[in-house]
């Protein structure tokens, strides 16, 4: 289907292939499990506070829903494209079923630059945009989240939007909300506290100690940085990190809390006083124990993967490793990868916990909620790890393979209506 095209689609589909040659699932079924079951493109015309309409392009896609509603991200980047949604919703379909969780995969955005509209703009944009996707989400439908350029206030605006449409509360039509209005204790640490309880598991099962370790985060937003703060509290030391606008490099450590009051101050990590400027190239090719790729898609290609100087490699990131770096990687036993579809889904498991929720009317404390997090997490490592030595495959093959088979047997078991 031309339409998907792009790169970071290309990528996902050249991912299937592979996992279904290995499956062995036969070629006139595989594109039932390949394309999304819906795709919705929209105009989001906006009045600016100067007075002039401004219209974005925004999309909505759902890659399937054999075993119940769809679940992802809503982004506001300027890059956003029809092609890089349904990738990240395919991702997403194979990580909910890699988890156990009752969810097809789905992702969303606008095409525009948050930090260029004031907060009225952003609000007027959330709720127009929300809208328009009225008929195709609901707690049983479709459950947006925030993702990129997004957060609990965008998640608000869309609540309150659906809300005053219905004409009655309806928290559990998306999460990551604020507590107040039914989200969930440990929503916001959990895909990077995640990340951390997963590099912690690998150091143990490599005989890697943690205390005195060094990471290297690409990407120091709501993900990086609490994976930061995860890593530090068991002694690892974080050297590096970076944003779009650049990076700091400390071979004795970064102070995190002064580098989160210098971005509180800034908006950005360029500009820290108390490290050495790096550019996020090079940060890559870091010598550490772990790197940390938690930004956009494809950053580690076949043109540097080579160069990766890290003992694990966690993607905290949705595909920051093309197929060619996979190749590479493959073929590189000094390199642990933790996948993404493994490593960043506490994501999406608290996310499963704040609809539940929501939907039962009865709240979980953190503890609770994190406990439960880990369990999943290191049930979900153990299945993958297992399938990765008695195969004898990578990480990544292993956790998709665990993924799609689920969704393929969920649709054989449904069989095609007719």
């Amino acid at each position: 289907m031309d339409v998907y095209s792009h790169p970071t689609f290309d990528m996902a589909a050249r991912q299937f292939d592979r996992v279904a040659d290995h499956l062995g699932i036969p070629v006139d079924e595989r594109d039932r499990l390949k394309y999304p079951k819906r795709a919705l493109t929209v105009a989001v015309p906006l009045r600016r506070d100067d007075g002039s309409i401004t219209v974005f392009p925004g999309y909505r896609v759902q890659h399937h829903l054999s075993l119940g509603p769809t679940k992802g991200g809503i982004r506001y980047h300027p890059d956003v494209r029809l092609g890089e949604v349904a990738a990240l919703a395919m991702w997403m379909s194979w990580k909910c079923a890699l988890m156990g969780l009752p969810y097809g995969g789905a992702k969303g955005g606008v095409a525009v630059d948050p930090g260029a509209l004031s907060t009225g703009e952003l609000e007027r944009l959330t709720r127009r945009f929300t809208q328009e996707l009225i008929p195709f989400i609901g707690p049983q439908i479709d459950i947006p989240a925030p993702d990129l350029g997004t957060n609990e206030q965008t998640m608000a605006w869309m609540m309150d939007t659906y809300s005053t449409h219905v004409g009655h509360c309806v928290p559990g039509v998306v999460t990551g909300k604020p507590l107040v209005l039914g989200g969930s204790l440990g929503r916001r640490e959990a895909t990077g506290r995640g990340v951390g309880y997963l590099i912690g598991r690998v150091f143990e099962t490599l005989g890697i100690e943690q205390s005195g370790a060094t990471a290297a985060i690409q990407g120091f937003g709501n993900v990086g940085s609490h994976a930061a703060y995860s890593l530090a509290r068991h002694g690892v030391k974080v050297i590096a990190a970076s944003d779009v606008n650049g990076g700091v490099h400390n071979a004795s450590g970064l102070d995190l809390r002064a580098l989160d009051a210098h971005v509180a101050a800034t908006r950005t990590v360029a500009g820290f006083a108390l490290a050495d400027p790096i550019d996020n190239a090079s940060l890559l090719e870091l010598p550490c124990d772990v790197l940390v790729p938690a930004a956009m898609e494809r950053q580690i290609t076949g043109a540097n993967a080579g160069r990766l100087r890290c003992r694990v490699l966690a993607e905290a990131a949705n595909g920051p490793v093309t197929p060619d770096a996979d190749t590479i990687l493959e073929n590189r036993a000094d390199v642990f990868v933790i996948p993404d579809i493994l490593c960043n889904a506490g994501g999406v498991v608290v996310s499963y916990f704040e609809w539940v929720q929501d939907l039962q009317s009865f709240f979980w404390n953190e503890s609770e909620v994190t406990d439960r997090l880990f369990r999943m997490l290191e049930s979900a490592f153990q299945q993958t790890l297992q399938a990765s030595r008695k195969q004898n495959i990578p990480m990544r093959t292993a956790a998709m393979s665990l993924g799609v088979k689920r969704v393929w047997d969920a649709k054989r078991a449904r069989g095609l209506f007719p």
